[in-house]
């Protein structure tokens, strides 16, 4: 009897529990499981647009390394749609380094701009940007425009200060800005080091500019 009444006070502290919070854990059981398919959905979509992106990108390098007569259209539609529709997948931006390149080689040069300028502006990711800013630097160069060619070479990551350097000092030099130049070329030979084959040929310019 005593029994009984142990389980009776056991089963009647549980359903006042349960009359107290019941409602409390249904509901957040229903919110962790909506949170987990959500999170679930959510990877599965993000997957589904980078494979979509993937397909985008795939056809413009399919486009620049076939040509053709209508590939530089294919190749601004597919980059186009990459910065438009898929701008965080990392398809975009490799799409506008592939879509520029292949532009410039086609003397499309304004196309090629279009493309690194774009690149140039994401801050999202600073290793492309900064590859971006180096090459648009450099056409910038050959269309003689030094002053927004060492506008692009403002504040260069560590990791590309050297190769920053000697652009820069191409620039300075094709200006005529003699001293300049050198010191630039010296800080990309100081910052590359004497084991990496770019030192070479900084130094062979840096000879040049002295022997002139």
């Amino acid at each position: 009897m005593a029994y009984d009444l142990e389980e009776q006070e056991k089963l009647d502290a549980i359903k006042a529990w349960w009359a107290r919070y019941g409602t409390l854990v249904v509901t957040l059981a229903a919110a962790v499981a909506l949170a987990w398919g959500g999170w679930w959905g959510w990877k599965a979509y993000q997957a589904h647009r980078a494979n979509q992106a993937m397909g985008y990108f795939e056809a413009l390098e399919d486009a620049a390394r076939l040509g053709g007569a209508d590939s530089a259209v294919r190749i601004k539609t597919a980059a186009a749609t990459l910065r438009e529709e898929y701008p965080a997948t990392g398809y975009a931006a490799r799409g506008a380094l592939v879509a520029a390149q292949a532009l410039q080689a086609q003397k499309d040069e304004a196309g090629a701009r279009e493309q690194l300028e774009w690149l140039a502006a994401q801050g999202k990711n600073p290793s492309m940007q900064s590859v971006a800013r180096l090459r648009l630097a450099g056409m910038l160069l050959d269309q003689k425009q030094y002053d927004a060619a060492l506008g692009q070479l403002n504040n260069p990551p560590p990791a590309f200060a050297a190769l920053y350097a000697d652009r820069r000092g191409d620039i300075l030099a094709a200006q005529g800005k003699r001293e300049e130049a050198r010191a630039a070329w010296q800080s990309a030979i100081d910052g590359l080091g004497t084991a990496n084959p770019l030192t070479q040929v900084v130094q062979l310019k840096l000879d040049a500019l002295s022997g002139a």
